[in-house]
């Protein structure tokens, strides 16, 4: 299998994280990855195509926002917290309780 690449923290931007949230498909993996330390990508398409979901991971990858590993034939996912904190202090944090409050006022 080809290696995946995923950037060097430096190398990220505060645009490419925000570019990689705008979007509700990808916002929906991190909530997910939020709750979890690691994820495979069949728990995190919600039913999408693979195609679909390839690319909104390689979207997110890219933004450094995930680190993606092989384990045998899955593919598992985390969130890149640690790197994220130091690179952007605060973001994450931000970034989860807007997810969450979002997600909460929708159930009501």
């Amino acid at each position: 299998m080809r290696a995946m690449k995923h950037p060097a923290m430096h190398e990220i931007s505060i645009e490419q994280v925000f570019y990689a949230l705008s979007d509700p498909v990808r916002l929906e993996i991190v909530q997910k990855l939020c709750r979890t330390d690691e994820a495979s990508c069949n728990a995190l398409d919600g039913g999408r195509p693979k195609s679909s979901v390839s690319h909104h991971f390689r979207v997110l990858r890219e933004a450094g926002l995930v680190w993606t590993r092989y384990e045998g034939v899955s593919h598992m996912n985390a969130l890149r917290r640690r790197e994220l904190d130091e690179r952007f202090p605060g973001l994450l944090a931000v970034v989860e309780a807007a997810i969450f409050a979002r997600a909460g006022a929708d159930a009501a």
